[in-house]
Parts: structure tokens; C-alpha cells; sequence
């Protein structure tokens, strides 16, 4: 595993403008009202390895992976991919894909399987002929686990977990080196789920992937991440190697969210539940934004903003911990 970063991004944020029209807030004199979705956020994943952002909804998470892989624009900073020596023995920037959270709706229920795997390779010209482009297809989709029949079939004839895996198939047709996975396994069955997290592991061990897994849930994040960091409103609040940040939480949400997860050893072990709703990306509390859910803030955590600060292979911005 290298540890070259195949991906840098510096401070990079995302705001949009949810604003009145301007006549309307010129008569009504309203402010202008931004929405601050991602907020000068900071992380490099080397090559081969798994990056998983872990957060509530609306923290800001999809925002990030829209901007990785280009279809949002940051408002501020930059991210940068490495060039490097690509599966195929090409020189230049990695392929990027992603893989969306719902299989129901990513596919298009018209056209059949093989062509849905197909497009990406017609599209970018992978392959010289039609026969090599079906003979492609057959292979990938015996790779995620599927039959070389299932290419003459619809979408709606699968289960979930298929259609996931048809996705991961039309994914790794274009050749991708980095793959923007947003919550993959969050519309499906638990058993289903762990189908799909051991097989992009497999993928990653066999083709040399590098992820980004998007997710709410620490108990999937768990299983196949090497760098962890969690995301409260836009902001990181606790990143570090995957095995420290689980095995010594150090932020209070952090620990709130590792509590919600079920533990078999010890089911009637003391639960703290999340308590209140995420704050507004528009009107954000002073201070530290945890603050109106943190059962230890102080009067310091009210009026000032922690920075993340190093502390050994943990960066946490927290002024209790």
C-alpha cells in the first residue's frame, strides 16, 4: 500500500446563497442568508485506503462528495488528485467514480443490464469492439458476483443488494481508480449490507481502490475504513486512524455516536441517547456548535469556536477533551 495521497484537499469549503430575491429583501430589509454546507475542511487519503466521513444527516457529508468528484464547485479551497500509474498502464489523473445510495433509482429501469455497464465503456472507447465490450461486461459482473446471463436482464428482476452490486460493476467499467462511495449500503437489509462492504473489500484488496465512503453509521464505517473522521455541520470534529478514533473517542459526539451503536456483549450496558436535532447550516450556534447538545460545555464552548488541533495521529477540535 503506497502512501502517496491520491487525493489533497486544502480547506476547502462549499456555501450556498439561500437568500430573498434582492427586491424583495431591499423592501423587507432581510439579510442576505448563506448556507454554510462544508466549512474549510482539510484531509489527504493515500492511495489503496479507505476515508470515511461519518455524520448526521445534513452535516454535510453528500456536499463533500459532490465536490470530489465534480459535480459541486468548492466556494473556497482546493482539491487536488495526484497523477499516477493507472490500472490500465496510463499516466494522469485517476478515475473517479461514484456509487449512489439508492439501487433503486441509480439504474435506469429501461435498458437492460449489460447495456447499463456498457455505456461507460462505449462512452470513453475502453474497449476496440462490440464483442470486446460484451466479453468486458461479462467479466465485471462475474467480479461483483453476478452471472454473465444476468446481462440481458432488467433491473427490476434483482434485489437490492443485486442491483448495488450491478452498480459497483458499472462503476469499475470505466477502469476507476478512486471511488466516491455515498451511504452504499444504507437502503439495504443488514445481512445485505454485509455482502456488499466484504465485497468492496475484496475489490479493493484485488484492484488496488482507493474510497471514500460516505456514511450516518459507525458500525459500517467500522469495517473497512483505515482513516476515520467525523463531521458535525460542515465541520471535521475528530479525524485519525479508524482503530483509534473507535477505540478512544475523544469528542462528545464522537462518543454519542459510537453509543448508539448495539453491542452483543453488553446489551443492557448504559446508553446515553442522542438528544435534539442538528442546527441550522444558515444560523449556526456561537461558539462551538456542538455546544446545545453536549452534556460537559462550558461557558468557553458557547462563545468560542475550537480549532482542530493535532494530538498524536488525532486531530480533534473540542476544548474538553
Amino acid at each position: 500500500m503506497s502512501n502517496e495521497a491520491i487525493l489533497t484537499v486544502k480547506a476547502a469549503s462549499c456555501r450556498f446563497d439561500v437568500s430573498l430575491p434582492a427586491l424583495t429583501r431591499l423592501i423587507s430589509r432581510a439579510p442576505r442568508r448563506i448556507l454554510r454546507a462544508v466549512e474549510a475542511v482539510s484531509f489527504a487519503i493515500p492511495r489503496g485506503t479507505t476515508f470515511s466521513v461519518v455524520g448526521e444527516s445534513g452535516c454535510g457529508k453528500s456536499t463533500l462528495a459532490r465536490m470530489v468528484v465534480g459535480l459541486q464547485r468548492p466556494t473556497e479551497g482546493s482539491l487536488r488528485f495526484a497523477d499516477i500509474r493507472r490500472g490500465d498502464g496510463t499516466f494522469g489523473p485517476p478515475r473517479v467514480q461514484m456509487i449512489f445510495q439508492d439501487p433503486y433509482a441509480s439504474l435506469n429501469p429501461r435498458w437492460r443490464v449489460g447495456d447499463i455497464i456498457a455505456e461507460p465503456i462505449r462512452e470513453l472507447k475502453l474497449r476496440s469492439s462490440e464483442a470486446e465490450t460484451g466479453i468486458r461486461v461479462g467479466d465485471l459482473l462475474e467480479v461483483v458476483g453476478l452471472s454473465r446471463t444476468d446481462a440481458t436482464r432488467f433491473p427490476h428482476e434483482f434485489s437490492g443488494g443485486q442491483r448495488q452490486r450491478i452498480s459497483i460493476a458499472r462503476a469499475l467499467a470505466t477502469e476507476a481508480d478512486f471511488l466516491v462511495c455515498d451511504e452504499p449500503t444504507s437502503a439495504l437489509d443488514v445481512s445485505v449490507q454485509a455482502q456488499i462492504l466484504n465485497l468492496m473489500v475484496r475489490l479493493q484488496k484485488e484492484f488496488g481502490l482507493t474510497y471514500l465512503f460516505i456514511s450516518h453509521n459507525l458500525s459500517v464505517v467500522r469495517h473497512m475504513s483505515d482513516h476515520l473522521a467525523i463531521m458535525y455541520l460542515g465541520r471535521f470534529v475528530e479525524t485519525g486512524p479508524a482503530e483509534q478514533v473507535f477505540n478512544r473517542p475523544r469528542h462528545p459526539y464522537t462518543r454519542l455516536l459510537l453509543e448508539t451503536i448495539p453491542d452483543v456483549e453488553k446489551p443492557n450496558r448504559e446508553r446515553r441517547p442522542m438528544s435534539g436535532e442538528v442546527p441550522s447550516p444558515i444560523s449556526p450556534p456561537s461558539g462551538c456548535a456542538f455546544h446545545p447538545r453536549c452534556a460537559i460545555a462550558v461557558e468557553r464552548c458557547r462563545s468560542e469556536r475550537p480549532l482542530l488541533r493535532n494530538d498524536g495521529e488525532i486531530r480533534l477540535a473540542c476544548h474538553l477533551a
